[in-house]
């Protein structure tokens, strides 16, 4: 079995169970690929001794899984690699919050067996695609958890003007909007106030980001409608992020956001329940009063 290894190439404690893991996969005879940049920093400042492995760049790479060691954000990049390879990713969590990647590290040798044995589940995560005629945005216009409209200055907002399917919305009057898939929903959407949705429910989250006006509040939709939006700001320009990806757009760009064709899979053990990781990571029921 081939694995391809993204990892945190900044913190190093995010980074401390690689070793672990190589181990982990060298006694299963695993053939390796590893991210050109995640090697480099494992080598060079982690000074670690790796086993035989491929290097690749970008997303020119083959494999049965990827594996992922880090955060949710980690995984994202992962994901922004796979595309549309249809390799299923497994997250392995070092960060702090983790919906994506949610294996501990204790769980890894368990979780390799498990693997090895076919003993898992795939779930399949819908992405969301935008079109625009800017070339900046159309070098990378796929998000696995949302794309977001912000006002790029800190003193007016902006209005964003809104339609599903060609059918006018609303104007929202705010700093932003988020477009999220229900993956995307327990992150920066759920921040602002917007809905948590069960990853399989084949919808799209709407939430503005600080309305001026307190009846503006979030939508969900069915992820088959195609929204297009039109963004007026009094600096004329706005900022478009992508999984966190910024890039400044003007504001005689319009942005029409549907759901890609293809989806991101990702690895689940067998026994997961997405309840159970929604009560532990939001700590629902901790306080005891």
């Amino acid at each position: 079995m081939k694995f391809a290894i993204f990892g945190n190439n900044y913190q190093a404690h995010k980074s401390s169970h690689a070793a672990t893991l190589f181990r982990l996969l060298e006694r299963r005879q695993a053939k390796l690929c590893i991210c050109r940049e995640f090697h480099r920093f494992l080598t060079r400042e982690m000074h670690l001794t790796l086993p035989p492995a491929e290097l690749f760049d970008g997303n020119d790479f083959q494999a049965d899984i990827v594996i992922s060691l880090g955060g949710d954000g980690t995984f994202l990049k992962a994901a922004s690699r796979v595309g549309a390879k249809g390799i299923p990713i497994l997250g392995i969590n070092t960060g702090r919050l983790g919906f994506l990647a949610d294996i501990s590290p204790e769980e890894m040798e368990e979780t390799l067996d498990e693997i090895y044995n076919n003993h898992y589940k795939i779930e399949e995560r819908s992405v969301l695609q935008l079109r625009c005629d800017d070339d900046r945005l159309m070098q990378s216009p796929y998000a696995l958890n949302e794309i977001a409209v912000l006002k790029r200055d800190s003193s007016s907002m902006i209005s964003i003007h809104t339609a599903i399917n060609g059918a006018p919305l609303t104007t929202y009057q705010a700093d932003g909007l988020i477009v999220a898939t229900p993956t995307g929903s327990t992150a920066y959407s759920l921040s602002v106030g917007g809905p948590i949705i069960v990853p399989h429910s084949k919808t799209i989250a709407i939430t503005p980001v600080a309305p001026h006006s307190l009846n503006m509040r979030p939508i969900v939709i069915c992820d088959d409608w195609e929204i297009t939006l039109d963004v007026e700001s009094r600096s004329h320009n706005f900022l478009v992020a992508i999984d966190g990806r910024s890039e400044a757009c003007k504001e005689t760009t319009r942005l029409s956001i549907a759901r890609a064709n293809y989806s991101i899979k990702v690895i689940k053990r067998f026994n997961h329940i997405f309840f159970d990781t929604l009560r532990t990571k939001m700590m629902w029921g901790a306080d005891a009063r």
